[in-house]
């Protein structure tokens, strides 16, 4: 069984409905880091040296490959990524390896192998 990571950068408020999403579309749990900051085209807005910008989460999915592209378009879906620019991010990339999955995958199986 192959895996992806799907990371997405959320804006705090948005955390727990994209969770919710990701798990309705197949994704079987997350990690989650509180607080990550970034910048996108335009600089951050400050006001005596505060940021302005709000909050960001980092929410981490390894998934079953046959079930990233549904679960990372219901993260963007929800996410508003494309509707609201500036409102976050996601993508996915390739695992090579993963340890400590044995559970995920026997749960998935049956559930791959009819995408398959």
């Amino acid at each position: 069984m192959h895996f992806k990571l799907i990371i997405a950068l959320v804006e705090d408020h948005k955390t727990e409905p994209v969770m919710k999403a990701a798990r309705e579309a197949g994704a079987k749990g997350a990690t989650v880091l509180n607080q990550a900051r970034g910048e996108g085209i335009d600089t951050p807005k400050t006001f005596l040296g505060l940021s302005l910008e709000t909050q960001r989460d980092m929410l981490m999915f390894l998934v079953e490959e046959h079930l990233s592209r549904p679960i990372l378009e219901k993260i963007a879906e929800v996410g508003e990524f494309e509707s609201k620019p500036g409102t976050g991010i996601a993508f996915q990339i390739d695992v090579e390896d993963a340890v400590g999955v044995t559970h995920q995958i026997a749960e998935l199986k049956e559930v791959v192998e009819e995408k398959i």
